[in-house]
């Protein structure tokens, strides 16, 4: 003989824990993007520093140099996220058995993530597309 807490508790238990796991490979998945995307995007401008160069050496001012970097960036990651919201909602239906407690398709984390994703796309193109955009053209022109 039981308590009935006890014999729901023993019964939960392993969904909890796929859950809790399932979670923190979320949450490091979701760092390890963020990480990647700023990378990627920072190479990105990197590799337009001539191009920037030449384009401020023309006359340019910084804040087309600016919108034209974001622009880009954002153009890469609204391609990203349609991709993996399309991605994510397609193999929801197999995470129902493996998770306990929440919806397989849950549209707050459905919002947040590409929200979080976007503003790192989007802090990753402006810091360094801003310190671009800060180099005397001739001093960019000349590296290489």
């Amino acid at each position: 003989m039981r308590a009935l807490s006890e014999t729901l508790s023993q019964s939960t238990t392993q969904q909890w824990l796929t859950t809790l796991l399932l979670t923190l490979f979320a949450a490091t998945a979701l760092a390890l993007a963020s990480m990647g995307l700023y990378g990627v995007m920072s190479q990105l401008v990197a590799v337009r520093r001539r191009e920037i160069g030449v384009r401020m050496a023309l006359g340019a001012r910084a804040g087309q140099i600016l919108r034209s970097v974001v622009a880009q960036a954002a153009t890469v990651t609204g391609a990203g996220i349609v991709v993996g919201l399309a991605g994510a909602f397609a193999l929801a239906r197999f995470m129902t058995s493996l998770i306990f407690g929440i919806p397989p398709v849950d549209p707050l984390t459905f919002a947040v993530v590409p929200a979080l994703l976007a503003a790192v796309a989007l802090a990753a193109a402006f810091v360094p597309a801003r310190r671009a955009a800060a180099v005397d053209p001739m001093r960019a022109l000349r590296e290489d």
